[in-house]
């Protein structure tokens, strides 16, 4: 059970706490004299006695229990680690290290408050999602206090979001002309194209049970009822958050959220209300796609809100299902019999907004475009339509998703193609997207070996027996 226990911990967490440690620059002499150069890498499971100092960067140090921390990481994910050296960790650690010290030095800035205010969702995800307490949170990353956990944490964050910003400013202006990718194309070895897998085009027709003007009621009764309670008898606003909100990410943290006028977050209806309060001010019920809420704004500090919301989502009746799951099921029956078409029936019924009008045609999130590679496609969508046939109807399936509690669909593959070599008309999209990676990753390459010319780099001991991609070593 500890065994279990602690590796849901890691994997919650993993990409949180890569436990890099920063502090001022030192210099380093060597006192370790240079390995011959058989000797290139290191192993991962050589025992190293003491937590020794083996770079700098800049402003940043890196030690070398911060390449075992990767390890544990990596293994938490499920990464096999046997092929993985030290040398190369440490490799991606001096790169990491390197983006967020310029980053600084171009005078990019991060948001303290937003940087604080993600910590707090992460620690609220891994707390629901694993039903775990703060004690073995803090066990299990050998940390005394909530406080130094969430020190080190906001260390973490503020360096990763520093060095994804340096990354994102380098390639921010750098795109590709259609010549641009037919070159890319053409300089690949025929032998050498990319080979695409199998594709599918997948359509969906969804109907959500109806909420009835009854319910709604009741929740904004209810909503009223405790606006006054707070008013008129002092009750608290973050009690009742607790107590009774259906948004369960910020419950814990009675209804807080921190929102920026230059940042769109939350829906436009929230934050058009937030915006319009004055601090201390409840706002009346008002209905976003997620239900009823009201805010309370607590403070304003220039373009950042302080706001404390409850939600309170209509239940949905029994009738309500029962009439949709019929709909539903009439549906497709007529789709069956060829009296409509799929794409015909999405459009005239279906009540998933974003798909409707395509006929109900999925968008792939990860390319934006109607394919999706089988290898890489969502596994439970992927159980949904696995045994399809073209153009052949799923069973009605009961779902959910963040807005809905339940909602019934059905689906169809509306395209197949069998994996194949890359083809430039065809596959253009994807050629395109492998080039201009291509283009960034060079611009990329360039960038660090003139940055690590320019800034302060010093390796210490065996690891300057490490065979690098680039010069940290800064030979001639």
């Amino acid at each position: 059970m500890k065994f279990t226990t602690n590796t849901k911990l890691a994997l919650t967490l993993l990409t949180l706490l890569s436990f890099n440690i920063n502090s001022a620059q030192e210099v380093i002499e060597d006192k370790v004299e240079a390995k011959s150069k058989k000797d290139t890498t290191i192993n991962s499971n050589q025992r190293v006695k003491i937590d020794g100092v083996i770079g700098v960067v800049g402003d940043y140090v890196i030690l070398d229990s911060d390449i075992d921390k990767e390890f544990i990481q990596l293994k938490a994910r499920g990464v096999s680690t046997a092929d993985i050296t030290r040398c190369q960790l440490f490799g991606k650690l001096l790169e990491d290290k390197l983006y967020a010290h310029n980053a600084i030095q171009d005078s990019i800035t991060v948001n303290e408050l937003e940087i604080r205010s993600n910590i707090d969702q992460q620690i609220n995800a891994f707390l629901q999602e694993t039903n775990g307490s703060m004690d073995e949170l803090l066990k299990f990353y050998n940390k005394d206090t909530e406080q130094s956990l969430r020190e080190e944490m906001f260390e973490i964050n503020r360096d990763g979001k520093l060095a994804a910003d340096m990354q994102r400013k380098i390639v921010e202006d750098i795109e590709v002309t259609p010549e641009e990718v037919r070159e890319y194309f053409n300089s690949i070895p025929k032998d050498e194209r990319p080979i695409f897998g199998t594709e599918l085009k997948v359509a969906q027709i969804v109907i959500i049970p109806k909420v009835s003007e009854e319910e709604k009621k009741k929740v904004v009764d209810r909503l009223k009822s405790f606006k006054a309670d707070i008013i008129e008898n002092g009750a608290s606003f973050v009690s009742k958050a607790v107590l009774y909100s259906d948004d369960i990410a910020s419950r814990k943290d009675g209804g807080m959220y921190t929102l920026n006028r230059k940042r769109p977050q939350m829906v436009k209806e929230f934050r058009d209300v937030a915006f319009s309060l004055e601090e201390g001010e409840i706002s009346e019920p008002f209905e976003t796609d997620f239900g009823y809420h009201i805010i309370l704004l607590e403070k304003i500090r220039g373009q950042e809100y302080d706001v404390r919301h409850i939600l309170l989502r209509p239940e949905v009746t029994q009738a309500s299902i029962n009439e949709a799951k019929e709909k539903i099921n009439t549906i497709r029956q007529r789709v069956i019999d060829g009296e409509i078409t799929f794409s015909d029936a999405a459009r005239q019924f279906s009540d998933e907004k974003e798909t409707r009008n395509d006929g109900g045609q999925l968008i792939n999130p990860r390319t934006q475009d109607y394919s999706f590679e089988l290898t890489k496609m969502d596994p439970e969508l992927y159980s949904q339509i696995q045994n399809l046939k073209d153009n052949e109807l799923s069973l009605v399936l009961q779902d959910e998703d963040r807005i809905n509690r339940i909602k019934f669909k059905i689906l169809t593959v509306t395209d197949r193609i069998d994996e194949h070599e890359a083809n430039f008309a065809r596959d253009y999209l994807k050629i395109k997207n492998l080039a201009e990676q291509d283009k960034q990753f060079k611009e990329i390459e360039k960038w660090q070996n003139e940055k690590i010319k320019d800034t302060y780099i010093n390796i210490n001991g065996e690891y300057r027996d490490c065979v690098f991609n680039s010069n940290w070593l800064k030979k001639e």
